[in-house]
């Protein structure tokens, strides 16, 4: 029997008091109970990459950095990942975007859920740019995706208390990302040069 591939949940805000830490937890704690995969928690603000400075291109894997060579052996793990993203300025988050500019091989053939949060679009404006990075690096980003707007009225003294429909999305997205991970499989098997 083949192990349950591993499925990271990423934390995409870094900035002091963000609702992604409470919507990554609930995302994490959904992703364990689904049951498809072993679940790991990345918090890019625990990561903690500066703005890239690595000399050479991610494509060498030649990383001059030792928190590059951490970071590289943390999202080398992964089979699949949830991505916790806000929306700033109608955009994706800055911190994603660094660290997926960080590394080249080690994201290869892993598809992408997505979990986007904030006002009235939740999230949505920055998913929609988020996704032409992630195609570059060959992880499609799937369809089903939870989307949560005005975020804030879900929250109960930090803690995020989703509504049906998010409850309802999330399962979808975990079982649909299931399959989609289990498909590529020999694809990140057998890594592009």
């Amino acid at each position: 029997m083949e192990p349950r591939p591993r499925l990271q949940v990423i934390i995409a805000s870094t900035r002091p008091g963000r609702i992604g830490l409470p919507v990554g937890r609930w995302a994490y704690e959904r992703s364990v109970t689904h049951g498809s995969f072993e679940v790991e928690l990345v918090d890019l603000a625990e990561v903690n990459l500066p703005l890239l400075d690595e000399p050479n291109h991610p494509r060498l894997s030649d990383y001059t950095q030792e928190h590059t060579r951490r970071f590289s052996a943390i999202i080398s793990r992964a089979d699949a990942f949830v991505f916790v993203v806000p929306e700033y300025n109608y955009g994706c988050s800055p911190t994603i975007v660094n660290a997926l500019d960080y590394l080249y091989h080690e994201w290869l053939y892993k598809p992408v859920g997505l979990v986007s949060y904030g006002g009235i679009s939740g999230g949505t404006r920055g998913v929609q740019m988020l996704k032409q990075v992630l195609t570059t690096l060959k992880m499609p980003p799937l369809p089903e995706a939870v989307s949560i707007p005005f975020v804030q009225q879900y929250l109960e003294e930090g803690v995020f208390e989703p509504n049906e429909l998010a409850e309802e999305s999330v399962v979808a997205m975990l079982t649909e990302l299931a399959r989609w991970t289990a498909a590529m499989r020999p694809l990140r098997q057998q890594p592009a040069s």
